[in-house]
């Protein structure tokens, strides 16, 4: 008896030494990826941690982050989640070409302070004979993309992006990859050919709001994302309008992207080991938002604070 004792607990110490190693790593892998500078948060169930990593559009050039940290830490994760991608066909892209002026020029007739009340298309003319541009009959779709992307330059690619930055750690580091989830091409189709003016008017008047406030704005944003001040950032205009823009702004497809990441955390919550998901900062701390749904729901949430409210506890 005496024997076999002796040979289980020989038999028992390698799991034992193995779990503190799993134990170890995590910790690691957490304290690798806080080094980078994007905003993070670790949840964790049982032997299954979830990094959340709120990545934002555009960071300006100028604005310092640690990409190799997160590189580290993505090569040391079991696995990484990024967002949605569109299923999209060639006969999308035809629909798309055939129907170019739906998608591109307002309704026949009308014109955007058809839709705008006074105050708001007033500003809009002002930024209209700031750039020299006019932008009436322009859909509210390329109006919107006009001013985030063209004018605030949220289209530049100053600095590395997250999803880039952890997409090819990942592929050196032989780390599997997993998109959340998809949307079908026909449906973003039809829902940008179907949803009539008057619905994008949120979209425009932020995009506006954004565009008076600047590059200031953009930078002040990207200081506030390295430095954890989620709260100030999305607090920005910046942010403000990419949450009421499509596809975020739209109620059906914005409801069920932001469905699809609480899915994902709630699959990954019962996947052993460390899973690092590149997340929208958006869809994870905005009211009702992914850490909202994990807190409500009982979760101890390591990370900065995501609500204004939280750093008046």
């Amino acid at each position: 008896m005496a024997l076999i004792a002796c040979v289980s607990a020989v038999a028992m110490a390698p799991p034992r030494a193995a779990a503190q190693d799993v134990e170890t790593t995590v910790d690691e892998i957490i304290v690798t990826a806080r080094r980078s500078g994007a905003p993070m948060w670790e949840v964790t169930r049982g032997n299954a941690t979830v990094l959340l990593v709120g990545a934002i559009q555009a960071v300006p050039a100028g604005i310092e982050w640690r990409p190799d940290a997160l590189e580290q830490a993505t090569r040391q994760a079991q696995r990484v989640y990024f967002p949605q991608q569109a299923n999209v066909s060639p006969a999308d892209i035809f629909r798309v070409i055939w129907r170019s002026r739906t998608l591109t020029r307002m309704p026949e007739g009308k014109t955007s302070a058809d839709y705008l009340s006074p105050e708001w298309q007033a500003r809009l003319d002002v930024l209209e004979a700031t750039y020299d541009e006019d932008w009436s009959r322009d859909s509210f779709l390329i109006l919107s993309s006009e001013l985030l992307s063209d004018r605030l330059g949220l289209r530049d690619r100053g600095n590395q992006e997250v999803g880039e930055v952890v997409r090819r750690a990942a592929r050196r580091g032989r780390v599997p990859v997993t998109s959340i989830g998809s949307v079908r091409g026909d449906t973003l189709i039809d829902d940008l050919l179907t949803r009539p003016p008057e619905t994008w008017v949120p979209c425009v008047q932020a995009s506006i709001a954004a565009t008076e406030a600047g590059s200031g704005a953009v930078q002040a944003r990207g200081l506030a994302w390295t430095r954890f001040d989620v709260p100030a950032v999305m607090a920005s205009p910046i942010e403000a309008a990419m949450m009421q823009c499509w596809p975020w702004g739209d109620p059906a497809l914005g409801t069920l992207l932001r469905g699809q990441w609480i899915s994902a955390v709630e699959g990954a919550l019962r996947e052993p080991g460390v899973t690092l998901a590149v997340a929208p900062l958006r869809v994870l701390a905005e009211t009702g938002g992914v850490l909202d749904d994990l807190e409500r729901r009982g979760f101890e949430i390591v990370g900065p604070d995501w609500r204004a409210d939280q750093a008046e506890d």
